[in-house]
């Protein structure tokens, strides 16, 4: 029988740091990170290769508009990217995103143009 090759894993956001450092122990990379908004509130997705195995898992939260996630910048460096953008786009509250551009990654005229007009 053939191992599942893409899996998304809910958690709560609580574990996303932990999860994440342990993906990364395991040999897997950080291959992308978005936000969604479904039912006006926010879905957090970090997807994470092994290149080796061809495996690719999604670990995904839901959270409150207000909750502030940690960010993941200070074990994979390139997570600021995508971070920045949750921040900037979406109005996810982020915190400790090493650089942070306090919401200047993109020149845009609108704050948080994807978000949920309240």
């Amino acid at each position: 029988m053939r191992d599942k090759l893409s899996e998304i894993v809910e958690i709560d956001y609580h574990d996303l740091l932990e999860m994440a450092i342990q993906k990364k122990r395991e040999g897997y990379r950080l291959s992308q990170a978005c936000a969604a908004y479904v039912d006006g509130k926010p879905r957090l997705s970090y997807s994470f290769a092994d290149d080796e195995n061809y495996k690719y898992i999604t670990l995904r939260c839901n959270i409150e508009r207000d909750t502030e996630i940690i960010s993941l910048s200070e074990v994979i460096p390139y997570a600021a990217f995508y971070e920045n953008e949750m921040k900037e786009l979406f109005g996810i509250n982020i915190s400790l995103i090493e650089p942070d551009y306090k919401n200047k990654l993109y020149r845009i005229k609108e704050e948080t143009p994807f978000a949920p007009k309240e």
